[in-house]
């Protein structure tokens, strides 16, 4: 049985019972999605939890009647008169929207009617295993000037088994959830009412991450032949009317105007980058020229789409444009899925998920160039033997693209890395370089990050470590807690030994006893505890305990500092 049917039919079992309990709530949509189901409803009152409970309820008498799901087509004008005589609006307002002369209905039971195309099981007995989640508003059609309406999320699977790991897994996504561990650890903070929605304040543990990562990425990147650079935050309007920006991305951009100047608020680094290529006349021995840049960029997302760091309206991106020749391209395009493995590998992901995504409906560009950057992508995918999914029609406005997302401890996927494939923009901007016959060519563009947003980036790492970060990565890797006052200067001692040998150290000097501070220090997910007294201060060593592991005895500190930085160098 097809899950995604299963699904669609649970949330029509639930609209009847919402009808059945509350006959004047007004029906919207209700789709399967990638892990369950909705349906959205207008109804005055809000939903509560004991509403939830109820609705279950009544689903599980619907499913026991074992009710057929009944198929009938038809007019256009049929279905206008019958959904106005049910007082269904949002029903009546989708009729109209359809093209076809012919409409199919399905109907369960004595009076259940509901507009859909189907396809649905044969019997509400078929529901095995479900769920209600929660409930959120959703503006109708998701537009902010459409009426609110309440979504009821639920989920369905083939057997009670799987729905209770699916659950099993929610309760553990909540302890995961980077909304609650960024700032109860002290990695970052959004200020909502005071500086605005969407907008990252890191604290010093979430500064010290972000700089690890950067310091990183500007490493690997020299690596592998990038040249660093640095382009404005604000740029003329006119830029973004020649990318073709403003036309389709206006909507998500900030733009104010300066001596009757129109600007922008950038959000993309292409543009930039594309102007240093033009800066002088490039040859073909230049040729794959590899800009980075880590760019801070701006885009005006809906407040009801901001999502901790997955969605935020100020982000920077691992942002690199490769400029290549037509021959070059898949190799560029191979090099870059290695790069991306590799990175991905050393921050503990090792499983991903990819797909390729194709030309829009709204693009700019000539379709053979469309078409010859798809095979590109593709066929790099098929050389490197890589499984992937198609995505119709979700390309970038200017080209095709690779979107490889890693999974989490959970499976769960974070879209990060993006390889996009553009032969618009290089046309638009006059981008050339010099053949070796002496001619005047276009170059072929690669729009590419390999983490993507460091934003989504660092809530992704938080919600997979469940906090508890890497060695190499953690922002305090060793906290020192002296037993009383007078062991102050040892561990300054040791403090200053650890930091001369780039080890990050803090002291507890706190006037709490020892079990306490080593709570608290397991609390904040630190990886290493040093524990002096007397007879470490006398030996010069170290009492040690590790996280996950506890207690590992007394070692010389010359020997912990050798250990220690062979697991930060390992970056295990």
């Amino acid at each position: 049985m097809d899950l995604n049917t299963l699904r669609h039919s649970c949330s029509h079992i639930m609209a009847q019972a919402v009808k059945e309990l509350w006959p004047e709530a007004k029906l919207g949509i209700g789709p399967s999605i990638e892990d369950g189901f909705y349906y959205d409803f207008d109804k005055t009152e809000p939903f509560t939890d004991a509403d939830l409970a109820k609705i279950e309820t009544k689903m599980r008498q619907i499913i026991k009647q074992d009710l057929a799901f009944i198929r009938e087509e038809i007019s256009k004008k049929e279905a206008l008169a019958l959904f106005k005589r049910l007082k269904e609006s949002y029903k009546v307002e989708l009729i109209s929207e359809i093209a076809d002369e012919k409409v199919s209905i399905y109907k369960t039971g004595k009076d259940f009617i509901d507009l859909c195309r189907g396809p649905h099981i044969d019997s509400t007995a078929e529901i095995k295993a479900f769920k209600l989640l929660s409930v959120a508003g959703a503006y109708w059609h998701g537009i902010e000037t459409n009426p609110m309406l309440q979504r009821i999320y639920g989920t369905c699977f083939q057997t009670q088994k799987e729905l209770e790991e699916y659950l099993n897994n929610l309760e553990e996504a909540k302890s995961r959830d980077h909304r609650k561990l960024g700032p109860a650890l002290g990695f970052f903070d959004i200020y909502h009412q005071e500086a605005g929605a969407g907008l990252v304040f890191y604290g010093h543990k979430g500064a010290v991450l972000r700089t690890i990562i950067e310091d990183y990425e500007k490493k690997e990147h020299l690596r592998r032949g990038y040249q660093m650079v640095i382009t404005p935050h604000i740029m003329q309007a006119s830029l973004w009317e020649k990318s073709g920006h403003y036309e389709y991305y206006k909507e998500n951009m900030y733009t104010f105007k300066i001596d009757d100047r129109e600007f922008v608020l950038k959000p993309m680094n292409c543009p930039g980058h594309m102007l240093i290529y033009q800066s002088k006349t490039r040859s073909y021995r230049d040729l794959p020229l590899r800009i980075f840049e880590l760019g801070t960029v701006y885009r005006h997302e809906k407040a009801g789409v901001l999502h901790g760091l997955l969605r935020v309206r100020g982000f920077t991106q691992d942002d690199a444009h490769i400029f290549c020749r037509p021959e070059q391209l898949k190799d560029e395009i191979k090099s870059t899925i290695d790069f991306i493995f590799d990175i991905m590998k050393v921050f503990g992901f090792s499983d991903v998920g990819i797909e390729l995504s194709t030309r829009p409906k709204m693009y700019i560009g000539a379709d053979q160039d469309w078409h010859s950057a798809t095979v590109a992508l593709e066929e790099s995918l098929k050389e490197k033997n890589l499984s992937y999914d198609i995505n119709i029609g979700e390309g970038a406005f200017y080209g095709p693209k690779i979107d490889i997302k890693l999974k989490d401890a959970l499976r769960r996927k974070w879209q990060c890395a993006t390889i996009q494939c553009d032969f618009a923009l290089p046309k638009r901007f006059k981008l050339a370089y010099v053949d070796q016959d002496g001619k005047e060519k276009q170059p072929v563009m690669l729009h590419r990050v390999i983490l993507g947003s460091l934003e989504r980036f660092i809530g992704a790492l938080l919600e997979h470590y469940k906090g508890s970060l890497p060695l190499w990565l953690a922002p305090v890797q060793v906290l020192i807690i002296p037993i009383k006052d007078s062991l102050r200067d040892y561990s300054i001692q040791v403090q200053h030994t650890l930091e001369d040998n780039s080890i990050r150290a803090q002291i507890d000097e706190r006037n709490e006893t020892l079990d306490k501070r080593i709570r608290q220090a397991e609390l904040d997910k630190i990886p290493y505890i040093l524990v002096v007294g007397e007879r470490e201060a006398k030996a010069d060593t170290v009492s040690v305990r590790k996280k996950g592991i506890g207690d590992l005895g007394s070692i010389s500190l010359v020997k912990f500092v050798e250990d220690i930085q062979k697991q930060i160098a390992n970056r295990k």
